[in-house]
């Protein structure tokens, strides 16, 4: 709804993260408007990246700019964005005249939330909408979430979405409501921290996973939180066939990287997450990949 929102299809330019949650790519896509991809490294979105491409960009008077971001334990890859780059970032935002939308679904599972600074504690000019989620703290199904920002823009996005879906399920509000009354603040951060250190355990299980059965055949940057792992499959420059054919008829899943590319190009990334999956499971998928990867690198 706030692409819908924000952009014209027809004139305006979206500025994203490479790689990115393919869920919005899912919308964006066939919605139309121009994506201009930013590049990223193991710390997120790089400031520097985000300046070239907007000196790059036709910035003229009829046409806005956004910037979409996932800046903690991003999706796919993971990685979270060090303070001093958020405070870059805004300032570059600041500077060509940007929306920001801040898309954190993650941040209540980082174990050290309380020192990362968000887009909107940066927000001095009324460019940031934040998108938090509690999908990853309370229920995955439960598909309640809340949007914080300037007012002028949170009156327009409650009416777009008056206007195309009516209102957001009832029971699932009250059940959300309800538990955080009785939560209180002070239950809400200990279930949340609770929930971090949960996700924190299954990463490392998945790390020592890579590391036995995938050392020489990948390579990674540990995430700080999240429930994603970036893979680099050394040798095979484009994953998409491994990953959804010769993967999936070894019971393994993984997606492809090309998933997250907002110019859908190959890809020799893939995702792994460690959500939902055993510690026996995990460690059998990284071995089945590790053969995967040596069949495919020695054909």
């Amino acid at each position: 709804k706030t692409f819908e929102m924000l952009l014209d299809p027809a004139q305006d330019e979206l500025f994203l993260e490479c790689p990115t949650y393919s869920g919005a790519l899912a919308f964006l896509q066939p919605f139309g408007v121009k994506m201009t991809p930013v590049a990223t490294d193991e710390f997120g979105l790089k400031p520097e990246a985000l300046q070239e491409a907007l000196e790059n960009s036709n910035g003229d008077s009829k046409r806005r700019r956004v910037l979409y971001t996932i800046p903690t334990a991003q999706n796919p890859s993971g990685s979270t964005l060090s303070n001093d780059r958020r405070e870059a970032i805004y300032d570059i935002a600041s500077a060509y005249d940007i929306a920001i939308i801040e898309d954190d679904p993650y941040y209540y599972v980082h174990p050290a939330r309380e020192n990362v600074k968000s887009f909107l504690s940066l927000d001095c000019d009324g460019r940031v909408l934040r998108f938090d989620s509690f999908s990853k703290l309370i229920s995955s199904g439960i598909r309640v979430g809340f949007v914080t920002g300037p007012s002028k823009l949170i009156e327009r996005l409650s009416f777009h979405t008056q206007a195309t879906n009516l209102h957001n399920s009832g029971v699932s509000q009250i059940m959300v409501s309800k538990l955080l009354d009785h939560w209180g603040k002070h239950g809400f951060d200990e279930h949340a921290t609770k929930v971090a250190s949960f996700y924190c355990r299954r990463r490392d299980v998945l790390l020592a996973a890579a590391e036995r059965h995938l050392t020489g055949l990948a390579t990674w940057s540990p995430p700080e939180a999240g429930m994603f792992l970036w893979l680099k499959l050394n040798g095979i420059d484009d994953t998409k066939a491994l990953i959804e054919e010769r993967a999936a008829a070894a019971n393994i899943l993984f997606v492809p990287g090309q998933s997250f590319d907002p110019l859908d190009r190959p890809s020799p990334y893939i995702r792994a997450s460690f959500s939902t999956a055993s510690d026996k499971d995990m460690d059998v998928a990284m071995e089945r990949l590790a053969e995967l990867i040596v069949s495919e690198t020695s054909l």
